[in-house]
């Protein structure tokens, strides 16, 4: 009793400190922790009773300062990201991280000092009485205490079960953020570090079972291609010039036929968006004929492939409005600007941005949510307008067929697509996952050489994906500095869309920290705020030059007005504490979700009078918008945002499943409904139900299209009569 005393208090102890170091006094439920905390301290206790005497204080240490180091680095981690550390992000990113990113981490480790301290103190005060008494417990434990530590053992796991079984037959929020969505943000402030380790665990073994699965999947569909040809949407595909697949009928994709040929844009008559209103607007469904019957047989043998298919088949497709095909016809260059917020546009001091963000489209309600692998996952909503699904969701993409995504739909009129970002080729595996979007992805530095070549790309390949780009090495580099080294290669020709991923607004905000901060120290130091915020300004001072030479560049090439600008972030400065992104706002953005309000930037210099949008949306939302705008023939029912000018009701969903609708902002996690219309207290309970389920299917519908690979059944499925 005396072993599991300590380890089980050890534990407990690290659990509370953790949480109100990190959450405060928010409650939580430590049901299942509990269960945890006793099953891991009778383990704990078995293992050092057994030992002899000379052993016990080793066998001590060896057990509890993993789990130090555990609470230790999730701490440091949520300080800076707040995230939970995930096992995948440690495993796959780890490498990038600490050669990237170790001046944020050092900045993390200082600010969690204290809490890393009292964290550590059971550990120091029992290593002082060790050192005092040169023993630990003496006597070992016999048979009768080894059975009941054995018995206390089986008793604990069953405790965990029962609590995981009770749980899920209630139908209980509890249940369903451990086993139905895991949302570790949620389950690690509710349940405790140790309950969302044990449960990030089993996520990582069922994600390399699926991922071994499906790849058993695409080995037997291309060894059954006819001469055994394999098929493939890989990098290597296009690096090579192979063309992918039709994705759907009639729209092939444009791949490079060799070094220096752009393919030219058909003949199509450009609209004035000045005069899309005097148009008698056409308001049938954005939707495919798709053979519901054979997609359902074709989903038959799967849980969640057939659900997929009975969603969608139940689902209503949004209209075409007054705003389908505005920008028929012209450029896009589409942006995720990292760690962008409003707050950091002034008009003295960003004026590209101001005047960007102040006319063309005006979006009062958009927001920005922060997800669990943050900047990849950022992307990965702006890319393919679906929700993640837990984690590393671009990257699991790159095995998938994405049909339906801007470059195919551009290249089915001719138009060419680049992508560019001014950091690694292999951070995140953007060799990998872009390049499968359908972009011509290259980046200012290869970054995991040993990776590249593992994936099949060759040193003599390496200079095919890097542009030329004045100091890649600064961190954070420039976004100016990769317009200037990008813009060439696509300005001249007829059409182009273009996608950049920025890094200027990367964290860490300080001037000693961050190279882009110190390069615009001078134009902040008038402001009246602390070094965080003027420094945040600073590296956003970067993206205002980069886009200023932007336009600039396609003024002078004669595509300035035939060009439209489309900026989103990845995420809000998640690096500022509430306090100091409190400062930067002037306001207190604690409250409903504020902390994810944002900008997005759809501007077009022809346009004339802006146009004021008060939709809740959000950036899960920009994909299908696009796609009406550009007047592409898409299905709205392929995505789990929907187009803002359409008439369905504006919803923004968040990590945790909470959500802004033009009706109402329900923070799930802080349990706080607002109503932003009246409405009958009976019609209150049916709209919360019928949203909340709402939600709940988009995130089904996001997670399951990409773990089953469905856009391919889709395709197959797809008729022209």
């Amino acid at each position: 009793m005396f072993y599991w005393i300590i380890y089980a208090g050890i534990l407990l102890y690290m659990e509370i400190v953790f949480h109100f170091g990190c959450f405060g006094f928010k409650g939580g439920n430590p049901v299942f922790t509990l269960g945890l905390i006793a099953l891991i301290a009778c383990i704990q206790a078995l293992i050092s009773g057994v030992q002899q005497k000379k052993w016990r204080r080793r066998v001590f240490w060896i057990l509890t300062v993993p789990e130090y180091l555990l609470f230790a680095a999730q701490a440091v981690y949520y300080r800076i990201f707040r995230q939970p550390l995930r096992i995948g992000i440690a495993v796959n990113n780890g490498q990038d991280a600490l050669s990237n990113y170790w001046r944020e981490a050092l900045t993390g480790i200082v600010r969690t000092l204290p809490l890393l301290l009292m964290l550590a103190l059971p550990l120091i005060a029992i290593g002082i009485m060790l050192h005092r008494h040169k023993t630990w417990h003496p006597f070992p434990l016999e048979g009768i205490q080894k059975l009941r530590l054995g018995l206390g053992t089986w008793t604990a796991l069953l405790y965990c079960v029962c609590c995981m079984a009770v749980g899920n037959m209630l139908q209980t929020t509890y249940a369903e953020d451990y086993l139905e969505f895991f949302d570790p943000e949620t389950v690690m402030q509710n349940m405790g570090v140790l309950t969302m380790a044990q449960r990030d665990g089993w996520y990582e073994i069922q994600s390399q079972i699926d991922a071994i699965a499906r790849r058993s999947t695409q080995r037997a569909d291309n060894n059954s291609q006819p001469n055994g040809k394999q098929e493939t949407n890989s990098l290597l595909g296009q690096v090579a010039g192979t063309a992918i697949n039709n994705f759907r009928p009639n729209m092939n994709t444009i791949m490079p036929g060799g070094e220096g040929q752009i393919p030219s844009g058909p003949d199509i008559s450009v609209n004035n968006p000045s005069e899309v209103h005097e148009q008698e607007p056409d308001t049938s469904p954005n939707a495919w004929k798709i053979d519901m019957e054979q997609l359902a047989a074709m989903s038959q043998g799967n849980k969640e492939t057939k659900w997929l298919a009975e969603y969608i088949a139940g689902l209503t497709p949004t209209n075409r409005n007054e705003y389908t095909g505005m920008f028929k016809g012209y450029n896009l260059i589409y942006l995720t600007a990292e760690g962008f917020s409003t707050y950091a546009v002034r008009e003295d001091l960003t004026p590209t941005l101001y005047k960007m963000l102040n006319s063309s489209f005006i979006f009062n309600n958009y927001y920005v949510p922060l997800w669990q692998t943050s900047t990849s996952d950022g992307e990965y909503v702006n890319c393919t307008g679906l929700i993640p699904d837990g984690q590393r969701s671009m990257k699991k993409s790159a095995a998938n067929y994405m049909p339906y995504t801007l470059p195919r739909f551009f290249a089915a009129e001719g138009v060419y697509s680049w992508g560019y970002h001014d950091h690694n080729l292999s951070y995140y595996d953007r060799h990998l996952t872009h390049p499968n979007l359908g972009y011509d992805f290259k980046a200012s530095k290869l970054g995991d050489t040993a990776q590249l070549k593992k994936d099949g790309i060759s040193e003599a390949m390496w200079n095919n994906y890097l542009f030329p780009m004045e100091n890649p090495e600064a961190w954070p580099a420039s976004d100016y500095n990769m317009m200037v080294g990008t813009i060439p290669e696509y300005i001249n020709a007829d059409r182009f869309h273009v996608y950049y991923m920025t890094v200027s607004g990367h964290v860490n905000y300080s001037f000693t920290g961050n190279r882009m901060a110190r390069q615009n120290k001078d134009a902040v130091m008038g402001l009246d705020m602390s070094e965080n915020a003027q420094a945040y300004i600073a590296c956003h001072i970067e993206v205002d030059k980069a886009l200023q030479y932007l336009l600039e560049q396609l003024e002078l090439a004669g595509k300035l007005e035939n060009t439209v600008i489309c900026l989103s972030a990845d995420h809000y400065p998640y690096g500022m504490t509430q306090e100091q992104y409190n400062e930067l706002a002037g306001k207190d953005l604690s409250g409903d979700l504020d902390v994810y309000r944002n900008s997005l930037i759809l501007w077009n210099a022809g346009m004339e009078e802006p146009v004021i949008v008060d939709k809740a949306c959000c950036s899960v939302d920009v994909l299908p918008t696009l796609l009406n705008l550009f007047g592409f023939d898409y299905d709205s029912r392929m995505y789990a945002g929907r187009d803002i000018f359409s008439d369905e009701e504006g919803l923004v969903i968040c990590n945790d499943k909470s959500f802004v609708s033009d009706t109402v902002a329900y923070n799930r996690k802080e349990k706080t409904t607002t109503w932003l219309k009246e409405l009958p207290q009976e019609e209150k309970d049916a709209y919360m139900t019928a949203k909340q389920l709402d939600v709940k299917n988009r995130y089904l519908f996001s997670a399951y299209i990409l773990r089953n690979n469905y856009y391919d059944i889709i395709s197959k499925c797809i008729t022209t009569n």
